[in-house]
C-alpha cells in the first residue's frame, strides 16, 4: 500500500501566527510540524493519517485553510493513493 502524502502542498510560507508560533499559511504546519511529517510519513501509513487528521484538525481551529483540502486530493490523486479519512470527512 502506497504512503501518505505529507499535508505539505508546496507553499511553505511561514508568514501566519498561530497557536504554535509562526504556521505556514499553504498547510497551517510550523517548521518543527513539517520535520514531524516527513518521520510520519515514513513510519507507515496509520501514522501518517494520524498526522494528516491533526493538521486537518489544526486547520479547522484556525481558520481560512479552504484551498488546503482541494490541492491536498489532488496530489493524492496523483500519486494514487487513498485520500486519508480525516480528509474525506472533510468539507
Amino acid at each position: 500500500m502506497a504512503k501518505t502524502p505529507s499535508p505539505c502542498i508546496g507553499v511553505c510560507k511561514f508568514k501566519r501566527t498561530g497557536p504554535a508560533g509562526a504556521h505556514c499559511i499553504g498547510c497551517s504546519m510550523t517548521k518543527v510540524q513539517k520535520k514531524m511529517a516527513k518521520r510520519a510519513s515514513k513510519s507507515g501509513n496509520a501514522e501518517g493519517e494520524a498526522f494528516v487528521a491533526l493538521v486537518a484538525a489544526q486547520q479547522e481551529q484556525m481558520g481560512r485553510y479552504t484551498h488546503w483540502r482541494p490541492a491536498y486530493l489532488k496530489r493524492c490523486l496523483k500519486k494514487g493513493v487513498p485520500v486519508p479519512e480525516a480528509v474525506r470527512k472533510a468539507g
